[in-house]
């Protein structure tokens, strides 16, 4: 059986690191790839937990809106940290991207992330059809 994929890539977010790509398509669903908070440039941004995560979510809606969705269509949201004790102020600019809009979550501390990064997310989204 062969399943059709839809590889999604935009230059308004940090290229893939290795072999693998910013998102899929697969029907109406977009899969993101799971976002450090690389700049454009590559490079690990400058700053904490606050600086870091507020670049994963730019990071994240460059590649939502390239596979057609949003931060208002994502279904399911994967949170990795390095530390659990950074949760509350992870969660409250996790909060500011998304609004009324609820997806389901998991977060789960990680013993290192790529680059050592504190902070690394992925989602799953439903695509805007028209």
């Amino acid at each position: 059986m062969t399943i059709s994929l839809n590889t999604i890539a935009t230059d308004k977010a940090p290229a893939a690191i290795g072999p693998y790509s910013q998102a899929v398509q697969f029907g109406n669903l977009l899969f993101t790839s799971g976002q450090i908070p690389l700049g454009l440039d590559g490079q690990v941004v400058e700053g904490g937990i606050e600086e870091q995560t507020h670049q994963v979510f730019r990071n994240l809606e460059a590649v939502l809106a390239e596979g057609g969705a949003s931060f208002d269509t994502v279904i399911k949201a994967t949170v990795f940290l390095k530390d659990m004790n950074q949760f509350a102020k992870v969660n409250e600019i996790y909060a500011t991207y998304f609004g009324a809009h609820k997806p389901s979550r998991s977060t789960v501390e990680v013993a290192r992330l790529p680059r050592d990064v504190f902070v690394e997310i992925e989602l799953i989204a439903a695509r805007i059809v028209e």
